[in-house]
């Protein structure tokens, strides 16, 4: 199977059709910006704000199976499923290389829904989201640890299902 790697058409198509996606771009005044009537220039303007950036993934990939949806007693809905992002580069050597990294996606309530109702296994998804650590003790009794994007947005790509 050939790995594919997101272009940058790809990028263009989520910037075009969702906004959802668009870093948000605040302004916000320095509260020096306007110490005199004659200051004429505001110098002191932060064009992003940094707490927008904390903590964020966006990534477009394709998933490895069905999303997995467990309903508690409360009714709450929370799904689990496993998204491949592909990068191709030239080594030293100048050869091809193709790796796959697999990203551990946690989507809850309507958005896992969704998530199931209109992907299969090899859909191509973008999502944005937290990146969060967790540890658990497995059957065996051993402490194992585990990152996860906990999704807040995702958008379907590809082509549209039957």
């Amino acid at each position: 199977m050939k790995a594919v790697c997101p272009t940058a058409n790809d990028y263009y198509r989520i910037l075009s059709t969702s906004t959802r996606l668009l870093p948000r771009l605040s302004l916000n005044f320095d509260h020096r910006v306007f110490k005199s009537r004659k200051q004429k220039s505001i110098s002191h303007i932060n064009l992003v704000s940094m707490n927008a950036l904390r903590n964020r993934v966006q990534l477009i990939g394709n998933l490895g199976d069905k999303i997995e949806i467990t309903t508690f007693d409360t009714g709450k809905k929370v799904g689990r499923v496993s998204l491949a992002t592909h990068e191709t580069y030239k080594n030293k050597n100048g050869e091809k290389v193709e790796e796959t990294t697999w990203h551990n996606l946690v989507l809850w309530n309507k958005d896992a829904e969704i998530l199931e109702k209109y992907t299969t296994k090899g859909s191509e998804i973008a999502i944005e989201g937290k990146l969060t650590h967790r540890d658990f003790t497995d059957k065996d009794g051993l402490k194992r640890y585990i990152s996860e994007v906990v999704v807040s947005n995702f958008l379907l790509l590809g082509k549209k299902r039957d």
